[in-house]
């Protein structure tokens, strides 16, 4: 199931002006171009689309030089800067904000008026209490927010970093050619030795660290069933095994995890890594929904994109979850596009 999910990213043009192309940018959703999602049920393994103008890039999260910055969707972004120091983050509470505490960190709460923004930061619907936006992005204040990275491939924009920097993190076949993801056309990373998930971990974990120095709540790492797609040259044991990783680096600096979709990993499996909630994309379209809730309770959020799917979710879930519908590409108010509204 989790092999042809639908994940959230948009590409982002680089600028004449950028120094060292790095995994930093916005999230979208997008079911792209090979078939008609608009027409029918949206296919969960068509790819993104490009994107149709360029976006101005951002500044670089700050991180060790040896590593991106950080790693979320789409956007590249200038060479990296030394790592930031923590600072105050808002609470788990709506209304409150407090220091983050390295060791004691709060899921988002269960039944939350939830908005995904990883497409574009805006101002928040009135009566939104949690949000979740792309790790460039400045969290919303006084919510809980929820910071969006792309943990397990490499965005295009940043594949010469890594063929320079890490080579050896990419995900090579039987024949020494690297593997890309053909679903999203990103190149994978090899996390299927310890050293390579302690060395992946080194790089993401600064990126985990600059979401917590900017104030998030959690973080939500991407391409968890990244394992599904790789062809069998990784396994679910070695995708446990690093998200582990990057939970212990989050709760170290007070920041709750999520399971991002991969609807197929037990509860047990769940409790081992460490996860504290779950974003579950388009879970009552594809009747998935209790998975999430045997691991997470009603600690899940739900974002669908079909009517339908919301209609499905809201009437079986509306008074335990946070569910919100959304358009297809989680684009920003304004956009002819955009879609929003939660139960």
């Amino acid at each position: 199931m989790a092999a042809n999910r639908r994940k959230l990213k948009l590409g982002i043009a680089l600028t004449a002006v950028v120094i060292v192309a790095v995994g930093v940018g916005i999230g979208t959703a997008n079911a792209g171009t090979r078939g008609p999602w608009h027409s029918s049920k949206p296919a969960r393994t068509a790819p993104r689309t490009a994107p149709t103008k360029a976006l101005p890039t951002k500044a670089s999260p700050a991180v060790s030089s040896a590593a991106p910055s950080a790693t979320s969707s789409r956007t590249a972004s200038t060479a990296p800067s030394a790592p930031a120091s923590p600072v105050t983050s808002a609470s788990a509470s709506a209304s409150a904000t407090s220091s983050a505490a390295p060791g004691r960190w709060t899921p988002p709460p269960a039944n939350a008026t939830f908005d995904y923004q990883i497409g574009g930061a805006y101002t928040p619907p009135s009566g939104t209490t949690v949000v979740s936006r792309d790790s460039e992005a400045t969290p919303a204040a006084g919510i809980y927010d929820i910071c969006y990275l792309n943990a397990f491939q490499a965005q295009p924009g940043a594949e010469s970093w890594w063929k320079t920097n890490h080579p050896d993190l990419l995900l090579h076949d039987k024949n020494g050619e690297l593997v890309v993801d053909e679903d999203w056309d990103e190149l994978m990373l090899d996390f299927s030795t310890e050293a390579k998930r302690t060395a992946l971990t080194g790089i993401v974990g600064g990126w985990i660290d600059r979401c917590a120095a900017k104030g998030f709540q959690a973080v939500e790492p991407d391409n968890l069933d990244s394992y599904t797609r790789s062809g069998g040259l990784l396994t679910q044991t070695q995708a446990i095994a690093y998200v582990t990783s990057l939970a212990s680096r989050a709760h170290a600096k007070g920041l709750a995890i999520g399971q991002k979709n991969t609807a197929e990993l037990s509860s047990a499996n769940a409790r081992k890594a460490g996860l504290d909630f779950a974003v579950a994309e388009e879970c009552a379209d594809f009747d998935e929904c209790d998975a999430y809730t045997a691991s997470y309770g009603d600690n899940v959020i739900v974002i669908e994109y079909s009517r339908s799917g919301f209609a499905k979710a809201c009437k079986a879930y509306g008074s335990r979850l946070s569910i919100v519908l959304r358009d297809v590409d989680v684009t920003t108010p304004g956009s002819e596009s955009y879609v929003h509204e939660a139960c």
